[in-house]
Formats: C-alpha cells, sequence, structure tokens
C-alpha cells in the first residue's frame, strides 16, 4: 500500500508526495520531498477531490508522525542509555525505527522519562511543540542572547556532519550564547559559547534555533 504523506511533523513543513508503506521511513520522508507538488500518481490513489486529498492527509500525518516519533525515542536511548554520540545514534536510530513495536516504543518512552525531545531538541510528536519564541540563529543581532532549543531536523538529514561539528563546539541544546558580532556583507554570526567564540556561516546558523533573551 501506499501512502501520501505531506505532513507538519515536530517543527519544520516537509511535502512529501508518495511512499510505499513499508519504505517509508524520516530518511524516505526527506527523499521524498516534493515541494508540494504531487506527481506520477498511481492508479487507485486519492485524486484532486477535497475529502479524498484530507483523508490521505491525515492517514500520512499519522504514519509520519509514528516514524518520527520513533526515531526521536531510539535517538534518546541510544545516546542517554547506550552512550552513543549524536550522528552515531542518529543513523542507528534510522535502522531501529522500523523494528520496534509500539509496546517496546512506549516502554523506552517510560524507562527514559518520558523526554520531550531528541537529543537535538527537536518536540517527539504527540509529546511535546516546539517554543513559539523560538528563532533562527541567523536572525539574531549583535548583542542578542539566546538559549539554544534545538538543531533543524532538516540539518539531521542533510548534513549529519554538522551534528558533530556543533556537538564539538557546545552549540547543543541547553546553551545559553551571545551573538558578538553579525556581519551581514561576510554572510557570518560570531557567537560566544561556553566561553570561547565559535564563527558561524549564516547558513550553519540558519538551522540552529534559539529562544531569545536580553540584550547584552
Amino acid at each position: 500500500m501506499w501512502l501520501w504523506v505531506m505532513p507538519r511533523v515536530g517543527a519544520e513543513r516537509f511535502f512529501i508526495g508518495f511512499a510505499p508503506r513499508d519504505r517509508i521511513g524520516w530518511l524516505d520522508l526527506i527523499r521524498h520531498a516534493s515541494g508540494g507538488k504531487v506527481e506520477n500518481l498511481p492508479p487507485g490513489l486519492p485524486g484532486d477531490g477535497y475529502e479524498e486529498r484530507a483523508d490521505a492527509y491525515a492517514e500520512g500525518m499519522r504514519a509520519a508522525e509514528s516514524i518520527v516519533r520513533r526515531h526521536r525515542i531510539m535517538e534518546r536511548w541510544l545516546t542517554d542509555g547506550l552512550g552513543l554520540d549524536w550522528v552515531t545514534a542518529d543513523a542507528e536510530a534510522a535502522r531501529l525505527e522500523h523494528a520496534v513495536s509500539d509496546v517496546v516504543e512506549q516502554r523506552l518512552y517510560e524507562v527514559l522519562g518520558r523526554p520531550a525531545t531528541c537529543p537535538h531538541g527537536n518536540p517527539i510528536p504527540g509529546y511535546s511543540e516546539a517554543s513559539p519564541r523560538e528563532a533562527r540563529v541567523s536572525s539574531l543581532a549583535a548583542g542578542d542572547r539566546a538559549t539554544i532549543t534545538r538543531v533543524s531536523e532538516v540539518a539531521e538529514r542533510e548534513a549529519p556532519l554538522l551534528l558533530a561539528y556543533l556537538s564539538q563546539r557546545d552549540l547543543t541544546p541547553g546553551r545559553e550564547i551571545t551573538v558578538s558580532e553579525s556581519d551581514d556583507v561576510g554572510k557570518t554570526l560570531r557567537v560566544e559559547v561556553a566561553e570561547r567564540e565559535v564563527t558561524l556561516s549564516h547558513e550553519t546558523a540558519s538551522k540552529i534555533w534559539a529562544v531569545p533573551g536580553h540584550k547584552s
């Protein structure tokens, strides 16, 4: 069976298109991204009718949220329980998310203390939501202070090396940062974090979300 998945999962929107049920996963959700276009419909799938599209959307949303929830709970177990690093945990969770039953998923969630987010700070669907106050670090100005809330879920898939880069520089959820310089011409941002200064490109800074505080 095929699913039409066009969900807003967690904190960012992904327009997916179609993917076979037995292969659909977090990696598949990204790879099947279609920019909102629906193309090459297999026979028997929902057409242009509003009710049909709504039913397909709802089914896709439930499937997508279930997979993402399982993936993020597995990541929590692999990092908090087994001590794996961010990058390894993300890759292993992508393999395990298809093999874990609902019973095991729920039990892991309870044993882990009912976590609200994955290790990168992204909300676990059904259990928490992103803060409405958060903003991309790239949007902050010199003198702004903020607390990092999460690393973009897009970065988890598109740039796994970025996870290691940010972790090594203490740019992780819960860390407080101060923007010491914003260079709009050079497209860089210099931030103070954990008693060190780190220079980020605007592209990298846009993949980090934080809740702004008071100016320094």
